[in-house]
């Protein structure tokens, strides 16, 4: 009997630390597959999923001055890296959960260049938008681009840059932008807005290599690795590639 109560009592000590929500600061053009990968952990018996999303940049700020998040799953590698050296996050936790690709998207009353990416800057438009490439990989992937074709200059006067790729994805879908260039994940959502878009050649712009870190400071490091290994493994793999990631990318 005593050896059953003491049981018991382990139990309940246990209990609250695997039912406390898993706090997860998410770049913004991972919302839409986290929210599906969240739903699939909580089927297996996962926590809940507390989703903070935002600009990879605002968040790294947010993370520095103390914000109490579990798992950081970047838009990048830079800012995952600078917390593991600056030792707000844990190095053996890093690695990379999916690689990113760039669209071109026309919204409902536009048109894609009839030669592609290259054409944008003679193409009729009324404003591009693009993340700030500043504070957002998939801004800095756009500017990229367009420097590679050397249509930077030529559009400067009609690019609008949102403060994260998930603002500039609204702005096409609000129709307050003609055309924009967003993340490829936006393509897999079920109520996506009217449109034609063509995937933008990864040669022109650096690898969108996305990176998922532990933090040191994790209210629930616990949850945090349980899931982290959920992130890594083929239930999340298939929900990447619907939206267009290859999943589990190595770290380099």
């Amino acid at each position: 009997m005593t050896r059953w109560i003491i049981g018991w009592m382990l139990a309940l000590s246990v209990t609250p630390a695997i039912a406390e929500p898993v706090r997860v600061a998410v770049a913004s053009n991972f919302l839409a597959p986290l929210e599906q990968i969240a739903d699939a952990y909580a089927a297996q018996g996962g926590p809940t999923l507390k989703i903070s999303v935002g600009a990879t940049g605002q968040h790294y700020a947010q993370i520095i001055n103390g914000a109490p998040y579990d798992v950081f799953l970047a838009a990048d590698q830079a800012r995952p890296e600078r917390l593991v050296a600056e030792g707000y996050a844990r190095p053996e936790s890093r690695f990379s959960y999916a690689l990113g690709r760039l669209v071109l998207w026309a919204g409902a009353r536009a048109s894609l260049p009839d030669n592609g990416l290259t054409g944008l800057a003679g193409h009729p438009l009324r404003r591009l938008a693009i993340a700030n490439p500043e504070l957002a990989p998939y801004g800095r992937a756009a500017r990229q681009t367009l420097e590679a074709t050397g249509q930077w200059s030529a559009l400067a006067e009609d690019i609008i840059q949102a403060q994260n790729v998930g603002q500039a994805f609204q702005y096409l879908a609000t129709g307050n932008v003609s055309h924009a260039l967003v993340a490829a994940s936006y393509t897999g959502l079920g109520d996506a807005p009217e449109g034609d878009w063509i995937t933008v050649d990864a040669r022109l712009h650096d690898p969108i290599r996305q990176d998922a870190v532990i933090l040191e400071q994790a209210p629930n490091p616990e949850g945090a690795e349980r899931f982290m290994e959920f992130l890594k493994g083929p239930v999340a793999g298939e929900i990447l590639k619907g939206f267009g990631y290859q999943a589990a990318v190595p770290r380099p």
